[in-house]
Formats: C-alpha cells, sequence, structure tokens
C-alpha cells in the first residue's frame, strides 16, 4: 500500500522536475537572446553615433573617416607577438612617451572628434577607437569588418613605443618586421596597406604632402592600380626633406614604403593581384583589419 501510495507521488514530481527543468532552460536561453540583443543594438547606437561624426567641411575632402581609421590602426600596431605587448586593448596613446611619438602626430584630432561619444556612452576608449575604424572603413565604401567588445582601458604608459610603428620612409625589410612582429604575413601586409587608397598626408603632420588616389574618401584597389600603371618620380618636400615620390602630373604621391611594395618580388606578386581582382581585395581586407583589431585582445 506504502509502495503504491509512493509511486503515486514520484510520478507527479518527477514529471514536474522535468517541466521546472526545461522551463529553466528556456529561461536561461531567453535571457542569452535578450542580453545579445541589448548588446548588439547599444553597440550599432554608438556605432551611429561615430558615423555622424565623419561628414566635416573644414577637413580633407570633407571627411574625418580616413584619420579615424589611422587612429585605430596605430592603437592596434603597437602590438608584439613575441612579447604579447601592446595592441588594441589599453588605449595607451593617451599617455607618455606614445601620445607625441612622431607617427602619431595629427591623431588629436580624431580622438577629440570621439570624445563627445565616450562622454555620452559607458565605453572603453580602446572599444570606442577600434569600433570607429570599423565604422570609417564601412562608410568609405569598405567590408564588413567583425568587431566585438570587451578591451579594457589602462591607467598608465605600459612600455617603450618608440620604435613599434611602421615608419613610412624605410625600405621592405622594415615593412616586413615591422608586419611579422604584428602576425601578418606578406599577402596580409600588402593588402591592408590597400587602406592607403584613403586619406592623405599633410607636409606639416608627416612630412610628406598629398593623397595616393584622385578619391581618398572610397577604399578601393585604386592605391594597386596606381603604383602599377603610374611612373613614379623621387622628390623631395622642400619644407621638410623628406623624400616621396610623385606620378606624372604630381598630382598623386607614394610614400617610399608604398614604392617598396612594386620593388620586393614577393610584396610585387599580391600588389597585381589587388589591381586586378577587387572582390578579393575586399574580402581579404575584411579578414586582416578584423584581425588587425583584435591584436592583443583576449575576446
Amino acid at each position: 500500500m506504502i509502495k503504491q501510495l509512493l509511486s503515486l507521488l514520484i510520478i507527479p514530481f518527477i514529471l514536474f522536475r522535468v517541466a521546472l527543468n526545461r522551463v529553466g532552460r528556456l529561461w536561461k536561453r531567453s535571457s542569452v537572446i535578450v542580453d545579445k540583443y541589448i548588446y548588439k543594438t547599444y553597440y550599432q547606437d554608438i556605432g551611429k553615433e561615430i558615423t555622424k561624426v565623419f561628414p566635416c567641411n573644414n577637413y580633407d575632402d570633407g571627411s574625418l573617416a580616413p584619420i579615424i581609421l589611422r587612429l585605430a590602426w596605430h592603437c592596434c600596431a603597437t602590438y608584439n607577438k613575441y612579447t604579447n605587448t601592446g595592441g588594441s586593448n589599453g588605449s595607451t596613446m593617451r599617455f607618455l612617451p606614445e601620445l607625441i611619438v612622431e607617427g602619431n602626430t595629427g591623431l588629436e584630432t580624431a580622438r577629440l572628434a570621439l570624445e563627445p561619444i565616450k562622454q555620452k556612452y559607458l565605453i572603453t576608449y580602446s572599444d570606442l577607437w577600434t569600433l570607429a575604424g570599423k565604422m570609417a572603413i564601412e562608410s568609405m565604401n569598405g567590408p564588413i569588418i567583425s568587431w566585438k567588445s570587451g578591451r579594457i582601458d589602462c591607467k598608465y604608459a605600459k612600455f617603450p613605443i618608440s620604435d613599434h610603428l611602421p615608419f613610412g620612409d624605410k625600405d621592405s625589410d622594415h615593412i616586413r618586421k615591422t608586419f611579422t612582429r604584428l602576425g601578418f604575413n606578406d599577402e596580409e601586409t600588402v593588402c591592408l596597406l590597400g587602406a592607403h587608397s584613403v586619406g592623405r598626408c599633410h607636409k606639416y603632420i608627416s612630412g610628406w604632402e598629398g593623397k595616393w588616389t584622385k578619391n581618398p574618401t572610397k577604399l578601393s584597389n585604386e592605391f594597386y592600380k596606381n603604383l602599377l600603371n603610374e611612373q613614379w618620380h623621387e622628390s623631395i618636400v622642400p619644407e621638410t626633406g623628406k623624400v616621396q615620390y610623385y606620378n606624372e602630373d604630381n598630382s598623386l604621391m607614394m610614400l617610399p614604403t608604398d614604392i617598396e611594395l612594386i620593388r620586393d618580388k614577393n610584396y610585387l606578386k599580391f600588389v597585381k593581384i589587388y589591381s586586378s581582382d577587387d572582390k578579393k581585395f575586399y574580402k581579404d581586407f575584411s579578414g586582416a583589419f578584423s584581425k588587425l583589431l583584435r591584436l592583443g585582445f583576449n575576446e
């Protein structure tokens, strides 16, 4: 009699526990979905705010997108795969000496443009600057760039930075050494340097002067086409003494490191590929730039 009674009680109890477990799993799953939705929409809102910053009639070619892209690039290019230091995590450019190294001159324009967004939203500088780089690429006709939040900001400078950024007046050995330290192979290196299709140089900032392409607010494979198809001659910027290269009518320029891409046989191979295949360029650039934004960041 007791056994029968227990059997009658146990079965409903088991069914109740099964139902409760299912409800719990559904609740947990729905919570994850809600969290992901909130996360996605929050950073989408920040992304929209960032794109509103780009149009600027008082700046180069009416857009801040190229210099904000440069901010993201320099934020990440401090990475050292051998010591696992630097990279997009930390936003150490806010501190000396990184703040004033030659390669970062002029980036205060980009940082100041993004500062109101930093004050409005709960986001680290590291996430803001890298997200801004993603939005800059996508706003300039570029591919979709993968990005995740979670970077932290350091409270002080952590390591010497003077030799981490690539220099525009060096040879192919310097390029290869720099990008190998970042974790990129030759193909990825040439692909990332295709970002020189946007923006321009200023003699009062970098010592060089001019733009690489006819449309410096649109990411394209024109940079590679110009390298191959234009006739480049060496010149000196009178005010700074810097060496650079001009095309025949002096309307476009190249840095010494750009010219190295057609002097180095392995780099030249990829310049030719990207100059003739814009779809491959966009696809590869998406992967390489997404990888750049993750340097030094453990997701």
